[in-house]
C-alpha cells in the first residue's frame, strides 16, 4: 500500500509519548501510531504491541534513547522491530530508512521564511515518502507547502482540536499527527 493511500484512509495519527498514551492509542480508532518515546531495550516490545493491535507503527528515530544519529540505528530497527516507517528530521536517516524498506517521513519545523525556503533542498536530499510539517496549526503556511512540494503532507504539532485538524486538512495536509487524545476520536 502506498503511504498516500494509507494516510487518505487514516487521516488521524495518534502520536504517543509514553506507555499511558500508547495504551490509549491501542484502544482508539486510529490505525497509525507515531512512537515519540522509547529506547533500544523496549522499542521492539512497543512496536510489537502496535502490530498485534492491527495498527501501523512509525518510529521517530531522533527521539529513541540509546541510539546515535548514525544510519546503523535504522539497521538495528529493521532487525528488532516490524515497524512500518521511520520519522526523522535528518535527511540521512530518511535515506537509510527507505533503503531498508521503511516508509520515510521527513519531519520539518517551519519557524520562519528561511526554513520554508529550505524545504526543497531538504526533500531533494532525503527523498521521503511524505513530509511532516510542524507546527501543524498554520493552515496558511501548510497551503504554501502544499503548493510547492509534490509529496503527501502530515500536519503535526499543536493540532489541538477539530478546528485545527479540519483547517490543516483543508489547507492541503492529507493527515494530522497529534498527542491530543481528544483529536484521535474525531471522524473527519
Amino acid at each position: 500500500m502506498s503511504i498516500l493511500s494509507l494516510l487518505n484512509q487514516h487521516p488521524i495519527i495518534a502520536a504517543v509519548k509514553d506507555t499511558e498514551s500508547l495504551n490509549t492509542a491501542l484502544q482508539s480508532e486510529c490505525k497509525i501510531i507515531s512512537v515519540l518515546y522509547g529506547n533500544i531495550c523496549n522499542i521492539g516490545t512497543i512496536v510489537q504491541k502496535i502490530k498485534k493491535a492491527g495498527k501501523f507503527a512509525f518510529i521517530h528515530v531522533d527521539l529513541l534513547d540509546g541510539t546515535s544519529n548514525q544510519e546503523i540505528v535504522i539497521n538495528f530497527l529493521k532487525l528488532v522491530t516490524d515497524a512500518d516507517g521511520i520519522i526523522s528530521t535528518k535527511a540521512s536517516m530518511i535515506k537509510a530508512a527507505k533503503a531498508q524498506g521503511f516508509y520515510g517521513i521527513h519531519r520539518l519545523f517551519l519557524l520562519d521564511s528561511i526554513s520554508f525556503h529550505s524545504i526543497d533542498k531538504q526533500v531533494a536530499q532525503s527523498k521521503p515518502d511524505c513530509i511532516e510539517i510542524l507546527p501543524g496549526c498554520m493552515p496558511k503556511v501548510l497551503g504554501w507547502v502544499a503548493e510547492s512540494v509534490n509529496l503527501p503532507i502530515i500536519a503535526g504539532g499543536l493540532v489541538c482540536d477539530r478546528e485545527d485538524a479540519t483547517n490543516a486538512l483543508n489547507a492541503g495536509a492529507v493527515a494530522v499527527s497529534t498527542t491530543n487524545t481528544g483529536v484521535w476520536q474525531l471522524k473527519l
